[in-house]
């Protein structure tokens, strides 16, 4: 019994001398989580001023013209009437400055029922009034303004969050910004749609781009960006492969595009053939049983997407890549990337294809569409309204949605993807190109853009002549933050954690590669 008290006595003891230390280390309060926070910022802010500030510095010098003044007064009569007041946006508590947005049509025809929506936002207080970025979404038939109101305008509306806030990795820190609704049959943009391929679009956006430096006259001569994600991918080269073959309609010097998770190549390239492999390196995100991911993996092997990258993906390319089977999109029997979404949905309700990161609950959306699924909680959406509609000169008889129901493409669109066509005229033609791509991205997979650069041809030679360094995408205060590669006039630039939309999940990869892409920097 003496033993027995002896041993209780020294586990007592031993428990007594556990507490404090376990107590300790549970007892993480919000408030000193966010005083963590809060120093990580700094640290975070500290680094971007670091070692490399002189340098940031002359970076920044590039943008300016030596004036000062970031507003622009245009002296056309006819733009008084596209003119917002930055106080008065509804639900946005501060003053977000002058903008200017409205309807205009295509063409200069007396007749012309087609109009594009537009919201213009001039430089702020860092940004270039030498310079104009056009961004445009995709979809197609997906609008711009989401681009505005999430990713890189000077407010911001994230998913999840109680009212608008100030984007402080906003583009207009670099120059004036446009976004545009197009084609015809997106947002609140008018008339019937009749683009028949990209060709079409490019010519009727080039149209409005016309009219609309008719009326803010002030801008031309200026350089222009033409930027996008999504099925911009096909939107972008093709509007500007046809500003350089039409060189006298515009005056805007292109400089360059970005195309970022764009549509470059098939569909079977671009999101099957990666499909399985990129369950693989995210096993514990998408947290499939055994017995499916065997199902995957003879599927992927019957289907000859197992081991593409290896098999085919070499540096530098040893002829043309080829095709899985003989579809451009799948083979019967071989849509894995449907299999993988079915099944991730039943793990996870609110598994995201532009995110996979994302888990449940799925945050509401102000404009209605955070993800994979509509999440509307509050209607009407925020461009429905009709006090916005008045605020920024909309429309009051369309029924405002982020992707349309009207078919932007009445027939489809007839065109072949850009790596096959206009790109690689482009790449040449431009001082700089940039394809950006979120690793986190499902619905389009970045080994898929690696597949489709690899098997393109620019300048000379065909895909990059060198390996895709690992972690050599550096990000100013951050580190490594994924990968990239610059060869001959093309940056390649894959974002860590970011999904589909990466100006909205890595602002700063975003705000950084832009940079780079409008000569403010030497490297992405």
């Amino acid at each position: 019994m003496p033993a027995l008290l002896k041993t209780l006595a020294l586990a007592v003891a031993v428990c007594a001398a556990l507490v404090p230390e376990v107590a300790t280390a549970r007892q993480t309060s919000p408030q000193e989580i966010n005083a963590k926070r809060n120093a990580a910022v700094e640290r975070f802010k500290q680094a971007r001023r670091g070692p490399d500030t002189d340098l940031r510095e002359r970076q920044l010098d590039r943008r300016a013209s030596g004036t000062g003044v970031k507003n622009i007064t245009f002296t056309n009569p006819k733009a008084s009437q596209f003119y917002v007041d930055g106080t008065t946006i509804p639900l946005v508590d501060f003053d977000v400055g002058p903008s200017w947005s409205g309807l205009i049509p295509i063409s200069g025809a007396a007749n012309e029922t087609r109009k594009l929506f537009f919201w213009f936002f001039p430089p702020g207080p860092e940004g270039s009034l030498d310079d104009v970025i056009f961004w445009t979404n995709g979809g197609p038939g997906c609008s711009s303004l989401e681009g505005s109101f999430q990713e890189n305008g000077p407010f911001t509306w994230a998913t999840g969050t109680a009212k608008p806030t100030q984007n402080e990795f906003s583009w207009t820190n670099l120059s004036s910004v446009l976004f545009v609704e197009q084609p015809v049959g997106t947002g609140y943009s008018q008339g019937t749609p009749t683009a028949r391929n990209e060709n079409d679009v490019a010519a009727q956006l080039v149209g409005f781009f016309e009219q609309f430096l008719e009326i803010f006259s002030e801008l031309k001569g200026t350089k222009l960006y033409l930027t996008g994600e999504s099925y911009a991918g096909m939107y972008v080269p093709y509007i500007a492969n046809y500003i350089y073959e039409n060189a006298t309609d515009l005056d805007w010097n292109l400089q360059g595009i970005w195309v970022s998770d764009p549509v470059l190549g098939w569909d079977v390239v671009q999101s099957q053939i990666p499909a399985v492999a990129f369950v693989h390196k995210y096993e514990h995100v998408f947290s499939f049983n055994q017995t499916f991911m065997a199902q995957l993996d003879a599927v992927a092997a019957k289907c000859n997407y197992a081991n593409y990258m290896e098999k085919f993906v070499t540096y530098p390319p040893t002829g043309l890549l080829p095709l899985p089977g003989k579809s451009i999109e799948n083979d019967r029997g071989c849509d894995v990337w449907d299999l993988i979404f079915d099944e991730a949905v039943n793990i996870n309700p609110a598994f995201n294809i532009y995110r996979i990161f994302d888990t449940w609950p799925i945050l509401w959306d102000v404009l209605g569409f955070p993800g994979s699924f509509m999440q509307e909680q509050t209607t009407p959406l925020y461009f429905d309204r009709a006090d916005v509609k008045a605020a920024i000169h909309a429309p009051t008889n369309v029924t405002w949605e982020e992707c349309s129901d009207i078919d932007v493409f009445p027939r489809g669109d007839a065109s072949l993807p850009p790596a096959f066509t206009v790109l690689p005229n482009v790449i040449e033609k431009s001082n700089r190109s940039v394809v950006v791509h979120g690793l986190g991205d499902f619905i389009l997979i970045a080994e898929g853009a690696r597949i489709v650069l690899q098997n393109m041809t620019w300048n000379g030679q065909q895909g990059f002549q060198t390996p895709i360094a690992n972690d050599s995408f550096i990000v100013d205060g951050v580190g490594a933050l994924g990968n990239m590669h610059l060869e001959r006039g093309l940056a390649y630039v894959e974002v860590a954690l970011s999904g589909h939309m990466v100006p909205q999940f890595s602002p700063v990869a975003a705000f950084q590669i832009m940079s780079y892409l409008m000569g403010f920097r030497d490297s992405p």
